[in-house]
């Protein structure tokens, strides 16, 4: 190649077909030589008088472009003489006029119709004009113009005018536009215009403004600007222009994008070189000399923009799988390429041109994803050089690739796939490819890089947890930095694949090594070193002591262990709902519980294992000293529950899915949970056993201390955290998915077996309670005992020992009350009185039955009084001893209370106060309270057997009017079968109406139905008539005329309370129907009283008239 003028003149008016060859040929043809001398020839050339190219310098360019082509000085300077050989190129210049704003208007309306006349100053009769825009002020025209250029380019200029078309109109035509006239200005205007065609009949343009440029301004890269219309005799601006200048050349298209992508390459090699910037750091950014020899290279070449960006883009991408350049480079390039590859603007050639670089960039591209791993995520850069890789995927991706093109040869990518179909990947189909591989790599990574120590199990569950939290924080970075540009950019779920690839891989590695150690577990054990033994469900046995456990560590830490890789599968498998809320279930991580199943039992039995040790220790550091002056319990109590809720933490943590293994375990953990409520009982009961014992010159007794109260709240503070407890664990959610998945009625029968389980706990432990607060009672008794019984010797005497007992309660009262929380201060009260009850209770059946009294459990006889002694040996005791006892038990019972109450809630105090009452009675208090039995008897009489009597009676003032009527169904007493009847009435107490006569009706023989229709005005005083309990004794009788006594048939009472007191008519009162009774058996607490007063002449007298009132004529025996 001589020269490129000839070159030139070769490609003119030569057919297309020969034209490509000669291309062709041309291209394979040419040198390195050839290439530096075109450069040359251009540098010598230089078009533009803006450029880079011109601020370097003519020979700063000349020994770039020599030190970038690697051409020694000698031959430089032969090629330069060839070069300045050579004729001047023929360039053209190019003008698009684009467009005008606010330009001047020249016509009437106050518009104008402009149009752009462009030339160059050096021939101004060769002129080019737009066409005219009508009535705008801001025209678009985009009309392109090309004119030649002379030699002298540094010397020229062009000129760029805008007129004002004014066409050829009559004045008549002109006359009609009056309407459009704008303003007085406009008015002017067309007078003017119409004065003129009149007179001359002329029609001139009329210039609206000019615009001057030199050619040396422009770049030879060309420009595009806005350009100020201006006119000489105006100031002001008259408007502007918006025009895009560029040079051209006549040099073949082909040739030239050939050369100049020769030249980019040879150019960019020489600044990677000579710059030695870091891979993926050069950003398209040449050096000026460089800059300026490219551009006078597409100028003087003709190359056009595209040209230009096809060109650097095929060279990038060849270059950077070498040098990598910076990806933001290519995306720069893609976004001017890709709208003229859409529009089907860029010939068939240059399109195969664009995939070939394509395919070198791609590599580059898919090895950055795959390995991700190795940048640091969140870095900026690493960011925004992720979202420049993926913006090259997504912008190819909606280009179409010709059916030619193979993007994915297989000898650059080995890890890829192919279709089933045997359809071609899409850059989506190997996107998700190269994250799964790159996924799969790092796991391998991982696993060749955490290697197991040595091959136990506990090293091999270690190992799996370090492999499943080194996938899981590679997941996490991918949601935290990652996954979001991968969405926004190519609308990729990448954590969702990175899953999806993780979670099969470590199933495979996880499943069968836990159901192996599942397998193989040791159960937990440890020795029966006491009788008090504790058994946990699921076959955990050990004594409660503790004390020496025969527990291996290996079992604790193997349970431990697996517990930790269930929780770190568990938060694995959380991450994977959050990825893919619709389909986890499809994971085959999803079922990762039931590989464990095997091992739940033993993580309970470890959690019961610790509690029970962890509650004895609680136990043993106890100070029993409340922990808040607001509670009454101490921190054993806290601990406990603490331990308690840490199960609750384990369950929580488990979280089971499956509902029946949900029940089966919770179970276990509710039956646990109560052993261990149990087991405190028992431990702190232990604990305070031997603490209260006090010993003196004068006794031995036991004093209620702060410990045994701290320690009974205790126990019941833990109690009452069962039943939440319980409810915490989540059992009405388990019962009702029971509900749904089984039958309701199986799954209210679970719910009932788990409450029984908690109900029979609670009582358990409340039992416990109730031990624990007998057994103090029962320390206490002895001294309640012998206060009683001395009590009921010296009550009314000055005693020493007295006062001690009395002291010894209150303090002891004091304490129970300051200390225990209510409920169980009400509780041990309630024990007191029942044991108090027992005491009582022995000392008056003993009287009733003539023995001793059996309570030497309770009290040493030896450290009575004498009296106090002889009494207790005594088989019969006074009516004495049993007031001043009731007397003592309601000083202790108002002592106890402090409130001055004697009511309690124990029925067996209830009966012994009642007895100790009676038995305390004098012998003629007795009988009455015998009769006001009988008179309550007689109120349960439904069926009168032996007949009615009617009666009224009334009380006027201090009198009693009793009118005695008649009987009914008398029984017979006489062999004829009738009766001779009569009746006696008497006043109750006798001793208080010893004065009032008893009156009698007249016998009424031979008849069961008597009417006696008699009236009785009896007399009382103020006193009688107002006792209580006063009784009309109302007795018939068969009157035998033969017999020294009369037959008893009968008897009724009728209560003070019964008889209105009223001074009315008594035939106006109501009739009272009395039932007529005997006592068939006398077994009532009054007669019994009455019986063992046997040497009272006034008790044996009464009862041998109760005796013969009896069918039989037999009196009952207590004995």
């Amino acid at each position: 190649m001589n020269g490129m003028g000839t070159l030139r003149t070769k490609f003119r008016g030569v057919k297309k077909e020969m034209l490509e060859r000669q291309t062709s040929m041309l291209i394979q043809s040419m040198t390195v030589d050839e290439l530096y001398l075109e450069i040359l020839y251009e540098i010598l050339h230089n078009v533009g008088g803006c450029d880079v190219g011109c601020e370097v310098g003519q020979q700063a360019m000349l020994g770039y472009v020599q030190e970038a082509f690697k051409i020694s000085n000698d031959k430089h300077t032969q090629l330069l003489t060839q070069a300045e050989a050579k004729e001047p190129p023929e360039l053209m210049l190019n003008v698009e006029v684009v467009e005008g704003k606010d330009l001047v208007p020249k016509d009437p309306s106050g518009l104008s119709d402009p149009f752009v006349t462009i030339y160059l100053m050096s021939n101004t009769a060769h002129r080019y004009n737009t066409s005219v825009k009508s009535g705008t002020l801001n025209p678009t025209w985009e009309e392109h113009f090309s004119l030649p250029i002379p030699g002298n380019l540094q010397e020229d200029s062009l000129c760029l005018e805008v007129w004002d078309f004014d066409p050829a109109e009559t004045v008549k035509e002109k006359m009609t536009k009056i309407f459009e006239v704008k303003g007085v200005k406009g008015l002017r205007k067309l007078m003017k215009e119409i004065a003129i065609t009149a007179s001359t009949g002329k029609h001139d343009n009329e210039l609206i403004g000019t615009a001057n440029i030199p050619l040396k301004s422009i770049p030879a890269g060309g420009m595009m600007m806005w350009l100020n219309l201006s006119k000489k005799s105006k100031l002001r601006r008259q408007g502007v222009l918006k025009a895009r200048f560029s040079f051209s050349s006549e040099k073949n298209s082909q040739v030239a994008a050939q050369e100049h992508r020769h030249l980019l390459r040879i150019l960019l090699l020489h600044e990677l070189e000579s710059s030695k910037v870091a891979p993926y750091w050069w950003c398209g950014n040449f050096s000026a000399a460089a800059e300026g020899i490219l551009t006078q290279h597409a100028a003087q070449s003709g190359l056009s923009q595209l040209d230009n960006h096809l060109a650097q883009w095929s060279v990038f991408c060849a270059i950077t799988t070498d040098h990598p350049l910076s990806f933001a480079l290519f995306n720069g390039l893609l976004d001017k390429v890709t709208k003229a590859l859409q529009s089907g603007l860029v010939n068939e050639e240059d399109v195969k041109l664009f995939w070939d670089g394509a395919k070198k960039l791609l590599p580059t591209c898919y090895s950055h994803i795959r390995k991700l791993r190795k940048k640091t995520a969140g870095d900026k850069t690493v960011m925004k050089t992720l979202r420049e890789v993926l913006k090259i995927l997504y912008k190819l991706s909606i280009l179409d690739t010709p059916e030619s093109i193979d993007l994915f040869p297989a000898n650059l990518y080995g890890w890829l796939r192919d279709k089933d179909d045997g359809t071609k990947l899409t850059l989506h189909e190997v996107l998700n490819q190269a994250v799964i591989q790159g996924a799969s790599d790092w796991f391998v990574h991982i696993l060749d890089n955490n290697e197991c120590k040595d091959k136990s199990e506990e090293s091999r569950l270690q190992h799996l947890i370090r492999v499943i939290q080194l996938v899981r924080s590679d997941l996490q970075r991918a949601v935290e930095y990652f996954d979001r540009v991968f969405v926004e950019v190519m609308s990729y779920q990448y954590s969702r694949a990175l899953y999806g690839v993780y979670e099969d891989k470590i199933a495979s590695l996880v499943e069968p090594e836990v159901i192996q150690v599942c397998k193989s577990m040791k159960r937990l054990r440890y020795s029966e070193g006491s009788t008090n033994s504790v058994h946990l469900a699921g076959g955990l046995n050990g004594d409660t002591g503790l004390g020496a456990p025969e527990v291996g560590s290996e079992p604790l830490a193997m349970g431990t262990t697996l517990f930790e890789l269930y929780l770190a599968l568990q938060r694995f498998l959380t991450l994977g709902q959050g990825l893919n809320e619709t389909d986890w279930n499809s994971y085959s991580i999803s079922k990762f519980h039931s590989w464990f199943f095997g091992g739940v039992a033993q993580w309970l039995d470890i959690a019961a294992y610790k509690a029970l040790t962890r509650i004895e220790k609680a136990v043993e550091l106890d100070y029993l000293v409340p922990v808040d002056t607001n509670v009454k319990y101490s921190s054993s109590g806290v601990d406990t529950l603490a331990i308690f809720y840490q199960i609750k933490i384990f369950w929580q943590q488990l979280a089971w899915p499956d509902v029946e293994g949900c029940y089966t375990f919770v179970a276990k953990i509710v039956d646990d949970i109560c052993r261990c409520c149990v087991f405190y009982s028992d431990r702190m009961a232990n604990r305070v056993s031997s603490v209260g014992t006090v010993s003196t010159v004068y006794e031995e007794r036991f004093e209620v201390t702060t410990d045994w109260c701290v320690a009974i709240n205790n126990i019941d503070y833990v109690r009452q955290s069962l039943q939440p407890f319980v409810e915490e664990l989540g059992m009405d959610d388990i019962i009702q998915k029971m509900c749904e998945t089984r039958s309701p009625l199986e799954a209210q029968r679970c719910k009932e077996t788990l409450q029984n389980v908690i109900a029979n706990a609670i009582d358990t432990v409340k039992n416990k309670i109730v031990d624990l607060l007998e057994v103090m009672i029962k320390k206490m008794m002895p001294s309640i005992t012998r206060f009683l019984i001395e009590g009921a010797e010296l009550l009314h005497q000055d005693c020493s020992s007295m006062d001690r007992v009395m002291r010894y309660l209150e303090a002891n009262l004091d304490t129970l009350y300051q200390h225990l929380n209510n409920e169980n201060f009400s509780r041990t009260l309630d024990i007191v009185w029942e044991q108090l009850g027992e005491v009582l209770y022995e000392l008056i059946q003993a009287n009733l039955e003539h023995r001793r009294a059996k309570i030497t459990r309770y009290i040493d006889p030896r450290r009575l009084t004498k009296s106090a002694a002889a009494n207790l040996e005594a088989k019969r005791r006074p009516p004495s001893f049993f007031s001043n006892l009731h007397e003592c038990l309601k000083i202790m019972v108002r002592s106890f209370r402090q409130d001055n109450k004697d009511i309690y809630t124990s029925d067996t105090l209830k009966r012994v106060e009642y007895l100790l009452n009676l038995h305390g009675l004098e012998t003629r208090e007795l009988i009455h309270q015998y009769h006001l039995e009988r008179w309550q008897d007689q109120q349960s009489i439904t069926e009168p057997k032996m007949g009615l009597l009617t009666v009224r009676a009334q009380f006027i003032e201090d009198s009693l009017k009793l009118e005695i009527m008649n009987a009914r169904n008398l029984m017979p007493t006489d062999s004829n079968g009738l009766c001779d009847s009569y009746v006696r009435a008497a006043l109750l107490p006798e001793d208080a109406f010893a004065n009032v006569e008893k009156p009698k009706t007249q016998t009424h023989s031979k008849n069961l139905f008597p009417l006696y229709d008699e009236m009785f005005l009896i007399s009382l005083n103020h006193e009688q008539r107002r006792i209580p309990d006063g009784l009309i004794h109302l007795v018939i009788k068969d009157k035998d005329m033969f017999s020294v006594s009369n037959t008893f048939v009968g008897e009724a009472y009728l209560h003070f309370s019964e008889i209105p007191d009223t001074p009315a008519p008594i035939s106006s009162l109501p009739q009272q129907h009395l039932p007529l009774s005997r006592p068939a058996t006398i077994d009532g607490d009054a007669i019994k009283a009455l019986e063992s007063r046997q040497g009272d002449k006034q008790a044996r007298e009464f009862l041998k008239k109760q005796r013969q009132k009896m069918p039989s004529k037999q009196f009952f025996s207590l004995g």
